[in-house]
């Protein structure tokens, strides 16, 4: 048989051969580093027995999908180490994952001091360098043989797979097997650098209605020094989490008797949220054509089952009333656009009339699951800078390119467009009950969209299943510190519910016609912006967003009037400011204001008081000397006013 290898090259066998040994003949050093391979494009165990011509690529750690055999067999050696060490634990599942590994357990939960214990227990079983073997069983067989380790969850899984799946396991050593369909390393003499980072509960099979279960998370990498390199970028991300710094920098807070993922602005944050809003309601206004509504928070359940969401979406609402005995039911909105339909209802509209770009900032309610929630990113209540253009079929196209640009605009100013990746949300032919709408109208809508994404020159991935019930869109995500996806902006198609709410416009040869809708935000959800925020610059917003971006420190009480001057003349000019006028050494005041991620300290004694100037601190480049008043006032004025987003050049705030 003839081998055909990643670099074109050749080797031929005059018998069937696994994979190691291909390796192996290949090169020692090779087959010591391999981990696992692609066989025909397809991932495989090295224990592979390869039986006619065929495209081999032998994977090492520094492969993606290599390094995911290594770190798949690391929770093996987890699994093991916890069954040595808690006997009673039960066995659920055990992936690798994007950074790492988890496996969950049923047992009691896990302290980081019982984590290094399983640490240790993992580094003997290691030592002793076990060999993987594969094996198979029949349906009954494997049944019988999980039941006979006590092992519930295993005996579960194998009941669920089909009744054609082949059932393999993976014994490691004397003691220790698991279900798995692989690929693993050969022996766990491989591993060489692990660390278990934490524990938390999941649910059995992500089903809040199943049992809770003990999760342990940890990492691998080929070389100590990677795994060093990111337990340091796990550090940064704890320092960076806006859960954690968005609270001690008094942004935001919870309370358990106001509920989950409903957070409490605090001062600090509120300002920033304002300041968002009305920079994205003047653009819109003032240089994008868009015109304001305000409409209710809630609404009878006849507007929800026009609009369709009452049997697409009702489960996600929040519903005051109950439909059996009550002659009204109400519901907080999901979302503003059959408000803003009605709005356009209001009086009969021409083709001349059209575009019409609404905008709302709208308070929105979601019915989220617990499990699902998380500081500002996962709320039950939050903002958006939401909007609805009723358009001619003929204007769509330009229309919606407008809406990307809007979208980009907002992106490019926060400093955020290089930290998201854009999707084509695509309904699933499959699951047509999900939707409404003729299949025709779809597969249009999104060709549509296809070609503009391509005429922008904009890379994108297409995914099924992830429209809206009524149309696909376009989704802007972005990934949280933890690596976690979020959706941040959306851009909607919508070509079919101007037909359940029977909205039309005249057109030249006075006949109606339906018109086309777009759903958009152009920065998304406020609380989730600012979350997105806090983690990007790790809390030190650029100066226009901080809600405090001056502070004044008096050298000493004898200068506090010249402080108030200062503070006064920056108030006057929309500064925020604020004046620290303890009697401590100027040196302590300046430490706490860059604690605080305050943009710039300003300190005034006899000098700066004789000459009207100020000494300018600032987090950019640290000491920049001295500055006449006015001088000051117009360089952050304008710093303010195009929304710069200045370098940080001085170490100590990097």
């Amino acid at each position: 048989m003839i081998i055909t290898l990643k670099d074109g090259s050749t080797k031929e066998y005059e018998k069937e051969m696994a994979i190691i040994d291909i390796a192996s003949d290949i090169s020692e050093g090779l087959a010591r580093v391999a981990t696992a391979a692609e066989l025909n494009g397809e991932v495989v165990d090295l224990r592979t027995v390869v039986k006619e011509d065929a495209n081999l690529n032998i994977l090492t750690a520094n492969d993606e999908k290599g390094l995911a055999a290594l770190r798949h067999t690391t929770s093996h050696v987890l699994a093991e180490a916890v069954k040595n060490l808690y006997p009673e634990a039960k066995l659920a599942i055990g992936p690798s994952i994007d950074t790492g590994f988890y496996y969950d357990f049923e047992c009691e939960s896990f302290t980081r001091e019982d984590l290094d214990k399983i640490e240790a227990e993992m580094k003997k079983i290691i030592k002793k360098g076990a060999k993987l073997e594969r094996f198979e069983l029949p349906r009954e067989e494997a049944i019988k043989f999980m039941e006979d380790k006590g092992e519930p969850y295993k005996v579960e899984l194998i009941k669920d797979l089909p009744e054609d799946a082949v059932i393999s396991f993976y014994r490691q050593g004397e003691n220790f097997t698991d279900l798995c369909a692989g690929p693993h390393l050969m022996s766990t003499k491989s591993i060489k650098a692990f660390k278990l980072i934490s524990s938390s509960g999941a649910y059995w099979r992500g089903n809040e209605k199943n049992k809770m279960l003990t999760r342990i998370y940890g990492t691998a990498f080929p070389k100590k020094e990677e795994l060093n390199a990111y337990l340091e970028h796990l550090e940064d991300v704890k320092r960076r989490d806006h859960n954690k710094l968005g609270r001690e920098m008094e942004l935001f807070t919870t309370v358990d008797v106001i509920g989950q993922g409903l957070p409490l602005l605090m001062p600090k944050g509120a300002k920033i949220i304002q300041t968002l809003q009305r920079w994205i309601e003047d653009e819109e206004d003032n240089n994008r054509g868009y015109v304001r509504t305000k409409t209710p928070l809630m609404a009878k359940s006849d507007l929800y089952k026009i609009s369709g969401h009452w049997d697409h979406y009702k489960d996600g609402m929040f519903v005051m009333g109950d439909e059996e005995t009550d002659k009204e039911v109400f519901a907080l909105r999901p979302m503003t656009c059959p408000f803003q339909y009605y709005v356009y209802k209001a009086s009969q509209k021409s083709y001349r009339d059209l575009p019409l770009r609404y905008g709302e900032t709208s308070t929105l309610f979601r019915n989220e699951d617990s499990g699902e929630m998380h500081g500002l990113t996962r709320v039950r209540q939050f903002t958006i800078s939401e909007g609805h253009l009723i358009v001619r079929p003929d204007q769509m196209v330009e229309e919606f390119k407008n809406c990307i640009a809007l979208a980009q605009y907002c992106l490019q100013t926060l400093g955020l467009e290089e930290d998201v990746t854009y999707h084509l949300s695509k309904w699933d032919p499959d699951n047509r009950e999900k939707y409404i709408g003729e299949p025709e109208v779809w597969e249009e809508t999104q060709q549509h969209m296809r070609d503009i994404m391509n005429e922008l020159g904009i890379d994108f991935v297409e995914d099924v299943g992830e429209a809206a019930f009524y149309g696909p869109k376009i989704d802007i995500n972005a990934k949280n510190v933890y690596g976690k996806e979020d959706t941040m902006i959306t851009i909607q198609w919508d070509a079919l519910l101007a037909e359940q709410f029977d909205m039309y416009y005249v057109d030249e040869n006075g006949e109606k016609v339906r018109p086309y809708i777009i759903h958009r935000t152009s920065m998304g959800c406020y609380e989730r912006t600012l979350a997105w925020l806090i983690e990007k610059y790790a809390g030190m917003l650029p100066t226009w967003l901080c809600p405090e971006q001056v502070r004044v420190l008096p050298i000493s009480e004898k200068y506090a009037d010249y402080a108030a001057e200062v503070e006064k003349e920056l108030k006057k000019n929309g500064i925020w400011t604020s004046v620290d006028m303890r009697s401590e050494k100027i040196g302590y005041k300046i430490r706490e204001a860059r604690l605080n991620r305050i943009p710039y300290m300003l300190v005034v004694g006899q000098k700066e008081e004789e000459d009207k100037t100020v000494s300018v601190r600032s987090r950019y480049l640290g000491d920049e000397g001295q500055k006449s008043l006015d001088e000051f006032i117009k360089d952050i004025c304008e710093e303010i006013r195009t929304k710069e987003i200045r370098k940080i050049q001085t170490e100590e705030n990097k």
